[in-house]
């Protein structure tokens, strides 16, 4: 089983409740608008990798698209070069595939476009609806105005045509130091949408870039270039998050002024077959996903990689999902939980135990059963013959019965949790103590005879007696034994490096508090290393292989495991306290 096929995913219909977005998109194909073709489009900038997030933008995005049977693109937003690399690319590309999503032939770029953007604002100047501007960006504040007060127009604004053209081609040869000038679009500076003031459209920028080296010296800005691109892909749905809402405005003018430009260079870069009508994209937001006890900003987790605050960006702990996918995330699980939260206009704050609800829910059906014991406590079954070993039949997973099953190795000496044990038990406490009997899991009813202590009171070893016409923990006799134990041969166990995970923060909202270090929000239990006994068939399990500890936890092996060096990673425990809150609220 590969990290691409973790788990098959649901049907497009079964996974794709019906709500706004939507609702939208089928009275869209119903009118026969752009022809009722459905064309959507995946636009993250390349400066960091994807986190859980992106996960909800991205089953939006192609979700929709498969839904309607359209088409996705996946287009990086590689318009700030400072802040991009090829790694930042393919971890991108990594993750859309690891999700189960396909996108629309060759990866898109935003720099697929530059020449066009380009031309595209010298048309503008030549319209006499864009300027260069000498202001400073102290003093472009300044002029702004505020959200109750207009704008102050730029005395560079009423440059003729000629200069502008000559400053702005000028600016492109490089004649200019970054930030000297800047081209604005000349709209409205009395608009109450503070996005219409005049926006800067392109700026300076002498920035190697990944792709186009040092051709270019000034790069278009994220709300001028994104319009653009999406009318010469030909997208009809253009979906993003709320705070994108503001900004629309500014989008449908970029498309308005010219849009006999976008028709002609639309045919030559869309992939789309010949005769394909214009398509004019429409923007529509959607609400972001917010997680507690989660960091949504790739900002803020580049600091926490640059300061060695965890180990990278696939850290286990991180809410990316390269460090899901190495936790043990399956693709299935994530998508379940994007289902679940739906997709509505209004922010609002998602429990992180839904998400690990969803991931309990899928591993239990597809994980992989085995015993590993992570405090061990010795078991000297005194009546089981020295020297025998025994080859136990388990069940790979009960929920599925393809999942076979394998043989464990049972002797005379075990080893049992330590947590299993207690001298003076309580009176719910169904498990070992003196005199007590317990099951061990396809293995034979045992009795606790002896306890062995240190020097300091420390328990040991157990001294224990078995029943032998218990073998497979039956009950020929129909007495009933309430306790079961997991179990690992001490002398044919190995010794695994297993590190537990929690949640990286301790706080239900980190990074809410302005000017409070990250580092003093984040758990210090965030992270456990142990040495755990397991037993010998976890040796070779794939990295790609989702597995439960039997009565521990969901756990992975991590993908720097090492011949005679097994590492397993906590995905996730066993306790579902979302799913006990929302049966109490039924």
């Amino acid at each position: 089983m590969s990290a691409d096929t973790d788990t098959s995913r649901p049907a497009p219909e079964a996974a794709a409740p019906m709500d706004f977005i939507r609702a939208m998109v089928t009275k869209d194909v119903a009118d026969g608008l752009n022809g009722g073709r459905v064309h959507t489009r995946f636009p993250p900038e390349p400066n960091g990798y994807l986190h859980i997030g992106h996960a909800k933008a991205i089953c939006i995005d192609f979700g929709t698209a498969e839904q309607f049977g359209g088409r996705c693109n996946l287009r990086m937003d590689d318009t700030n070069p400072s802040k991009e690399e090829v790694e930042y690319v393919d971890s991108i590309q990594e993750d859309v595939k690891w999700l189960g999503f396909n996108w629309f032939a060759d990866v898109r770029y935003a720099s697929d476009y530059f020449d066009a953007c380009y031309a595209y604002a010298e048309a503008l100047i030549l319209a006499g609806r864009a300027f260069v501007c000498d202001l400073t960006p102290e003093q472009m504040r300044s002029h702004r105005g505020t959200l109750t007060e207009p704008g102050q127009e730029s005395p560079f604004r009423t440059r003729s045509i000629a200069e502008n053209l000559d400053l702005f081609r000028r600016m492109r040869a490089g004649e200019f130091p970054d930030g000297a000038r800047v081209l604005r679009a000349k709209i409205d500076m009395t608009s109450p949408n503070i996005h219409l003031r005049d926006p800067v459209i392109y700026r300076n920028l002498r920035s190697s870039h990944h792709r186009t080296g040092d051709t270019w010296c000034l790069y278009p800005m994220y709300d001028y270039a994104h319009p653009i691109e999406d009318a010469m892909e030909g997208i009809t749905h253009s979906l993003c998050t709320l705070e994108f809402e503001i900004h629309r405005p500014l989008y449908d003018w970029v498309l308005d002024q010219l849009p006999e430009f976008f028709v002609e260079w639309q045919r030559k870069t869309s992939g789309l077959p010949a005769g394909t009508p214009y398509a004019r994209p429409r923007q529509t937001e959607f609400a972001r996903l917010n997680l507690t006890y989660t960091i949504m900003s790739k900002r803020k987790l580049l600091e926490l990689v640059k300061r060695n605050l965890v180990t990278g960006w696939n850290d286990p702990r991180m809410p990316t999902l390269s460090g899901m996918r190495r936790r043990g995330y399956t693709p299935a699980a994530i998508r379940t939980f994007c289902d679940k939260i739906g997709v509505t206009k209004y922010n609002s704050l998602t429990d992180v135990a839904l998400l690990e609800h969803c991931l309990r829910d899928d591993l239990n059906r597809v994980a992989l059963r085995y015993m590993a014991v992570l405090d061990p406590l010795k078991v000297v079954i005194e009546n089981y013959p020295e020297g025998q070993v025994e080859e136990m039949d388990a069940v790979n997973n009960p929920e599925d019965a393809a999942a076979g099953s394998r043989k464990v190795p049972f002797t005379r000496e075990l080893y049992v949790e330590r947590a299993d044990f207690m001298e003076d038990p309580p009176k719910k406490f169904f498990r070992l103590a003196p005199g007590r009997e317990v099951r061990l899991r396809w293995g034979y009813l045992i009795t606790c005879t002896g306890v062995e202590k240190d020097a300091a009171g420390q328990v040991t070893a157990l001294r224990c007696t078995y029943d032998p016409a218990t073998r497979g923990g039956n009950t020929p006799d129909g007495r009933k034994v309430q306790g079961t134990l997991h179990w690992v041969s001490a002398s044919h166990g190995l010794d695994a490096e297993v590190r537990l995970y929690d949640r990286l923060f301790k706080v239900e909202q980190p990074g809410a508090v302005d000017g409070l270090d990250l580092a003093a929000e984040l758990n210090p239990e965030s992270l456990t290393v142990i040495t755990a006994k397991i037993e010998p068939a976890l040796a070779a399990v794939s990295p790609a292989t989702p597995l439960q500890f039997e009565r521990v936890g969901y756990f992975r092996a991590d993908p720097a495991t090492q011949p005679g060096r097994p590492v397993f990673n906590r995905t996730v425990t066993l306790r579902d306290s979302w799913a006990k809150a929302g049966a109490k609220k039924g």
